[in-house]
């Protein structure tokens, strides 16, 4: 069709489709985020874990479909809230798990501190997550090229207490730095290895306090680990 041609009627009709197309999201190349599921109410560890693992290869492959986050989430969950999973995770303003895992309102229960160090308060937050809201996974994240864990490193190393309530943290984080080099082996990435070593004694830790290591005794909350790649968005789960 030669467009110097057309007529005013003709024009106003194949400009009009033209549009209705872009309204519709159908711009050649466009691709759309891929419809949502439907997911359970109820969860164990095992469909808890799945989830996590779902949600974190969308995150990954780009095709994230923001679930839980439209304003009737929102009114349903001001009435009471069913988190499948606790996530014990970093400060880091890199890894925040609803979008690391694609999740909306509700989904996660979330505890951040620096090198994801626990504390009395931090061990009843996850206690009351487990015990009175049922949630049946707890996972604890630590993350790739760690602040909290670069900085604990120099300060054993060069023997200088970090100042004021930094210190607390780099405390909190030395035994990982110290098991790392009582190994004999010497890592090519020190942060890494203490990332890693740090999120199991952090594990560790938790299945020794009384309550969950009762809970996870009567098959009511298992406590994994992770470690989030900043690079790639991958998340291994222990």
């Amino acid at each position: 069709m030669d467009v110097r041609k057309l007529s005013r009627r003709q024009f106003l009709g194949v400009s009009g489709v033209a549009t209705l197309g872009l309204l519709a999201g159908c711009e050649v190349g466009e691709t759309s985020k891929p419809a949502a599921t439907a997911e359970p109410t109820e969860f164990n560890a095992d469909s808890a874990l799945q989830m996590l693992k779902d949600g974190n290869a969308r995150f990954v492959t780009n095709l994230t479909v923001d679930p839980n986050q439209d304003p009737n989430r929102r009114t349903t969950t001001a009435k009471g809230q069913n988190p499948f999973a606790t996530i014990v995770g970093c400060v880091d303003s890199r890894v925040g798990p609803e979008v690391v895992f694609d999740r909306g309102i509700g989904d996660l229960f979330v505890v951040r501190t620096a090198g994801q160090v626990i504390d009395d308060v931090v061990i009843g937050s996850i206690e009351f997550g487990t015990a009175e809201l049922g949630i049946p996974l707890v996972m604890v994240l630590g993350h790739q090229k760690c602040g909290a864990v670069t900085a604990t490193i120099e300060s054993v190393e060069k023997n200088e207490p970090a100042p004021d309530q930094i210190a607390a943290i780099v405390e909190h984080i030395r035994p990982a730095v110290e098991a790392v080099k009582a190994s004999g082996q010497e890592p090519s990435d020190l942060v890494d290895a203490v990332v890693r070593e740090n999120t199991k004694l952090t594990v560790a830790a938790l299945k020794a306090a009384p309550l969950l290591a009762q809970m996870e005794s009567e098959g009511k909350v298992r406590i994994i680990g992770g470690y989030y790649h900043l690079d790639s968005g991958t998340v291994e789960f222990f």
